[in-house]
């Protein structure tokens, strides 16, 4: 079927693409994923774009003259540094090594049937880093950070062009991983000082680390595997080394032995932290003629072209009108017993200031008609005084007048919970 006669013209919401794959036995998400191209405007996440893991199946052919707006952008810095950032724990690394036994065990059994696709397949990898180079250069996709331009110029590292040695080469790379995360204290370093460190203990060079990631996305393919799922963590492992063996700065590793501030039993984790927002968006900015970044409260506006590491053209700033007097700022100083209330780090965890911003919020519930929004500085802070609230019986009296709705850090789970928001 051709790609026009797939979907109708009209708009279409999520929902609206989820009945029209059932009606026609189809799936949404790959429809939706074949017709962008025949699409005037595409509405979705930052991430689609800036997340190079989802830029490259959904973004990377977009014309390089289409027009990319971010709104609500003020936090764009955040979601371009959470994009190229990485968390490895126990259970990644306990995963990665199933993976790659798995991978082992698929190699085998292809060098035993078919020997020659596995011989031909460097050859393709070779060939498909400069297809990617020459496709780049000619402005028909976008840039992916964890494959720099210049990585697609350098040959295969010798060491990791057999599958079978690639797959041996792994299983040291996460041996080491598992080595490393077990410390007692938090270890910071710079992203050289790692891979200083490992060259010296387990002979890990920098270049065939730094094509981890394009080469077992090579192997997947020859080895013809689908159920990608299975290999998520073993994925992630390579854009970890990747990253580590492409950047200088920008990126910091950091070892912590417990996975949150409160826990007591060591839980280790590995981060890959991205200080650099300006890594994940420059390839937008190379790619595409016209990208406007918007939002309410974008302030101060001469911080974003610095931390973004961009020129801008235009730079304007509206006043907001409205049709009627609809905001009332309020500052609350005191709770009804006269107690001094306030957020500062020093004293929000007080109960009795945590009593009194249950009272106010009570208060209000009782008697805005409408829906409330309450702020919290951090997810961490929040769930802190919710459970305090619970156990003070403040959410009780808060049920008795609207329903509570609570954001978390899983997208999913904020845009259901948004959704709902707005029904009631």
């Amino acid at each position: 079927m051709e790609t026009s006669e797939l979907l109708p013209s009209g708009v279409y919401t999520l929902e609206d693409l989820t009945d029209y794959g059932k009606a026609h036995k189809m799936c949404p998400y790959y429809l939706s994923r074949r017709v962008i191209p025949m699409a005037d405007v595409i509405i979705y996440s930052f991430h689609y774009m800036l997340d190079p893991k989802v830029a490259e199946l959904v973004s990377k052919e977009f014309e390089k003259d289409s027009i990319v707006v971010f709104d609500e952008a003020h936090n764009i810095d955040s979601i371009c540094i959470d994009s190229l950032s990485i968390d490895i724990n126990e259970r990644t690394l306990r995963s990665s090594t199933a993976s790659v036994e798995r991978l082992g065990e698929r190699v085998d059994e292809m060098k035993a049937q078919n020997s020659e696709k596995l011989r031909g397949e460097y050859d393709r990898l070779v060939e498909g880093l400069r297809d990617a180079l020459a496709a780049r250069d000619e402005d028909l996709v976008l840039s992916n950070p964890i494959l720099p331009d210049h990585v697609l110029n350098e040959a295969v590292p010798g060491n990791i062009r057999k599958a079978e040695h690639f797959v041996r080469f792994l299983k040291r790379f996460i041996e080491y991983l598992k080595a490393r995360m077990r410390v007692m204290h938090v270890v910071a370093e710079t992203t050289p000082s790692f891979l200083k460190h490992i060259r010296e203990v387990t002979y890990i060079e920098r270049k065939p680390l730094r094509f981890c990631a394009e080469r077992l996305a090579s192997l997947v393919r020859t080895l013809e595997i689908t159920d990608l799922e299975e290999y998520g963590a073993l994925a992630k492992v390579a854009g970890f080394a990747t990253l580590c063996a492409t950047y200088d700065t920008g990126f910091m590793v950091l070892f912590e032995p417990f996975e949150s501030d409160h826990s007591t039993v060591p839980n280790p984790v590995l981060h890959l932290t991205c200080l650099d927002a300006a890594i994940a968006i420059k390839p937008v900015f190379q790619r595409f003629h016209t990208v406007i970044i918007t939002s309410g409260t974008l302030s101060p506006m001469e911080m974003y072209p610095k931390m973004l590491e961009f020129a801008p053209v235009v730079q304007e700033s509206f006043t907001m009108s409205l049709a009627r007097q609809c905001f009332a700022p309020l500052v609350v100083t005191r709770g009804g017993d006269q107690v001094t209330i306030s957020s500062k780090f020093e004293v929000r965890n007080d109960p009795a200031v945590v009593r009194n911003y249950g009272n106010l919020l009570t208060e209000m519930a009782r008697v805005v008609p409408d829906g409330i929004v309450a702020f919290f500085p951090s997810y961490l802070y929040m769930e802190s005084i919710v459970a305090m609230w619970n156990d003070n019986d403040v959410l009780k009296e808060v049920w008795k007048h609207k329903l509570i709705f609570v954001e978390t850090p899983d997208a999913a789970e904020t845009s259901v919970a948004l959704q709902n928001y707005r029904a009631a």
